[in-house]
This record gives C-alpha cells, structure tokens and sequence, in this order.
C-alpha cells in the first residue's frame, strides 16, 4: 500500500494515536501491554524498542563520560543526564494531554496514559487484582510471598516497595522536606502534611457510616467506630 506524505492509516484503538506504517503501531502496543520483547543479554533488562535496547548496550561497552556539572554522577549517555538534570532543576516537560499531570520522563507519562485507558491488562494468579503496568504487578507479588527486598543500611528494616524506603530513611536524616503554607509546619511524608492542612481548613472527609459523625483523621474514625462494636457486644 502506497502512503501519501503525512498519511498514518494505521491507529491505535486504545489512544487514538496514529501510525504511519503498521510496524510503528506494533511497536506502539507495546506500551499499553507493558510487554518488553527486547531483552539485554547481559543484564537481562527488558526494553518495549529495539533502539532502546541498543542505547542500554553502550552501558556495558563503553565509559561513563557524560559528567552532571551539579552532583558529579557520570553516565553513559547524554540523553541519561539530560533526564537525570530534570530531578535538580525539577522539572517536567513531558505533559499528560487528558489531565495535563506531568512528568520527568516519557516513560513515566506512557504508564500515566494507561490509567486513562482503564485497561488493566497484568492479573495477578493469586488475587486476580489488575495492573495497568507488569512492574506494579511484580511489585504486588511480594505481598503476597512476603519477600521485602529494599533493606535500610542504618537499622535493617525491610520494605516491599523501594518508594516506602526511601520515605522511612527520610525518618533517618531528619528531613522534612513537606511544609504548611500556612503555619510552616513540616512534615516527612506529604501525606502528613496532607492530613494537616484538614486542620486548618475545618473539613472533616471521614464520616461514620453508623451515627455520620464525622472526622478529620482516618485513625480517629477507627476508634470511633469501636464505640459501636462495643454497645453491639454488650446488648
């Protein structure tokens, strides 16, 4: 089939993207099933494109002489520290069309896509919960076999998830990086501050679905609500 300059007959029925020629949406369909059909055959790491695939090999092969003029780490590629420059300066370039949240990196907004989509494509065997990315399947595994693989150097607690250890040493260097606009207090985690800030605006999101009464924290529903388990116990 001859393609007309501009034409792209060949879309994609998940995002409405188009496609040039049919191979370019072979490989588009890649990103909404998470497969990674091209794997390193030294490191074992998959990659969704072959040229991804061929950039990682320069990892193995060649010096680390892409320098960042701000932390000193060195890497392979230029393309490697232009990302990793996003996390000094902070920002985000790569944009999210339909709720306009952004990103870091491409990657990222590409797994961000799919939960527009709703399309949750990797089950887990155990509990049949659905992922929209293997790697939150993979990570939803370990809660069930138990297996917490990211291990704090200082007190040797373990963690499924990597993020969690990375906010529970946050615990360690006394950091807290989340603070109140309103009275400056900081907090380690967002999600503290997050419950804080109810404080301040009076709203009480957690509300009894016994009596209605409502609350400000989580916790404080709980307790709550033992009240009435315990007027149930003694009837």
């Amino acid at each position: 089939m001859i393609i007309h300059k501009g034409e792209k007959p060949h879309m994609c029925t998940l995002c409405d993207k188009s496609f040039a020629k049919k191979t370019f949406l072979n490989s588009h369909m890649f990103i909404h099933t998470g497969e990674k059909p091209y794997v390193c055959t030294l490191c074992n790491k998959s990659f969704v494109q072959k040229s991804s695939l061929i950039n990682h090999m320069f990892i193995h092969t060649q010096e680390k002489f892409h320098l960042c003029e701000i932390c000193s780490k060195a890497f392979s590629q230029k393309g490697d520290l232009n990302r990793h420059i996003f996390h000094h300066t902070g920002e985000k370039p790569h944009v999210c069309e339909l709720c306009n949240k952004s990103f870091t990196q491409k990657g990222n907004l590409n797994k961000h896509i799919l939960t527009h989509t709703g399309h949750k494509p990797h089950v887990c065997d155990i509990c049949k919960k659905s992922f929209t990315v293997k790697g939150d399947l993979k990570k939803h595994i370990l809660i069930h076999i138990g297996e917490k693989p990211h291990v704090c150097e200082i007190c040797n607690k373990s963690f499924t998830v990597k993020g969690n250890l990375n906010y529970h040493m946050l615990l360690h260097v006394g950091e807290k990086p989340h603070v109140c606009e309103i009275c400056n207090k900081s907090f380690t985690l967002k999600g503290n501050l997050n419950c804080h800030m109810l404080l301040h605006t009076g709203e009480k999101p957690h509300v009894c679905e016994i009596c209605n009464k409502p609350f400000t924290l989580k916790g404080n529903l709980k307790k709550h609500i033992l009240i009435h388990t315990e007027a149930e116990v003694h009837v």
